[in-house]
Order: structure tokens, then C-alpha cells, then sequence
């Protein structure tokens, strides 16, 4: 479950280091620089912290699988919580509802916060040789 779980966590991590590069480009070739925060919080939050965290699954055992599976999701599930709400918080598109957007933003960061406190805990869970 470990080693499905480093291949699923860089892959997303990619994932949002594409879109984190797409985002950059385009506000850069655009000359609009609105979407900066959203920008940085894609690469900080999807890519670099998923990828590491695949990284660290492929070079440590972790004794509770249920806890690498409930990091995972609760990492992916709050980097993309995280950026959707920041993006509906912040830009506003489609005119949504300001307490949706609010509620989606706190939704999100709260799920990713949760996601790096399980994070520090399975560090502490770590088979040592």
C-alpha cells in the first residue's frame, strides 16, 4: 500500500506542478498577476509538499498503512480544497456566493492543515533499522 501510495502522491504532485508552470506562464505572457497567491500556494502546497511526501513513503516504512492512506487522501483532497477555494475566495468567478467561496477556502485549508498534523505524526511512526 506504501509504494502505491509514493507513485499516487508524486503523480498528483506533478500534476500540480504542470498546472503550477501553466498558471505562471500564463499570467506572465498575460502581463495579470491576480492570480499570484493562487499561483504559489499550487506549487508550494500540491507540488512540492506532495511530491516530497511520495518521496519520503518510497524511502521510509511506515508501521500504520491506515495512516499513509489517510494522509494521502487528506493531502490531495486539501491541496486541491486549498487552491479551489483560495480561487473562488479570492477571484470570485461565475459570481459565487461569498459565504460558499469562504466556507470552500476554510474547507480546504482546514483538510490540509489536518493532512501536514498526520503528516508529523507518521514521521514518529517510522520503522528505524
Amino acid at each position: 500500500m506504501q509504494k502505491r501510495w509514493s507513485i499516487r502522491l508524486v503523480r498528483a504532485g506533478a500534476l500540480f506542478g504542470l498546472l503550477g508552470a501553466y498558471l505562471g506562464s500564463h499570467m506572465a505572457g498575460a502581463g495579470l498577476y491576480a492570480l499570484r497567491p493562487i499561483h504559489a500556494h499550487i506549487l508550494l502546497v500540491g507540488w512540492l509538499s506532495l511530491f516530497v511526501y511520495g518521496l519520503f513513503y518510497k524511502l521510509y516504512k511506515v508501521k500504520f498503512p491506515k495512516l499513509v492512506a489517510f494522509h494521502g487522501w487528506s493531502a490531495i483532497i486539501g491541496a486541491i480544497g486549498l487552491t479551489v477555494g483560495m480561487y473562488l475566495q479570492f477571484i470570485q468567478p461565475f459570481n459565487i456566493n461569498e459565504t460558499f467561496a469562504l466556507v470552500a477556502y476554510i474547507i480546504g485549508g482546514s483538510t490540509l492543515l489536518l493532512s501536514f498534523a498526520v503528516f508529523v505524526l507518521v514521521t514518529f511512526t517510522i520503522e528505524i533499522e
